[in-house]
């Protein structure tokens, strides 16, 4: 079980218009490297600890991926992107308020 294109469509939502498309560009390729190392590493991981241990470390991850977007991550069905733009806006806004 993967994300699919759900990578590539929140990262179009969260990300200022002056900066999205570096934005996108930069989650685009850290996506992709990420799916590279993940495919490179499968043989020699199925060589070390076999099927059974590969398809448990994916299952924690994706445990602990799952867990992490119920908790951080809000729901925008049915916003505008001009709202979804200023609800992140407004919490980075606080976090920087937060920080001083």
């Amino acid at each position: 079980m993967g994300y699919g294109p759900i990578p590539n469509i929140l990262c179009s939502e969260i990300f200022p218009t002056r900066v999205r498309g570096i934005c996108i560009a930069i989650c685009s390729l850290v996506y992709w490297v990420c799916d590279i190392i993940v495919t490179y590493t499968l043989p020699v991981m199925l060589s070390s600890i076999g099927l059974a241990g590969i398809f448990g470390i994916y299952a924690i991850v994706c445990v602990i991926s799952w867990i992490f977007v119920y908790m951080k991550v809000p729901e925008t069905k049915g916003m505008p992107l001009e709202v979804i733009t200023e609800f992140f806006s407004v919490g980075a806004r606080q976090q920087q308020r937060m920080s001083d």
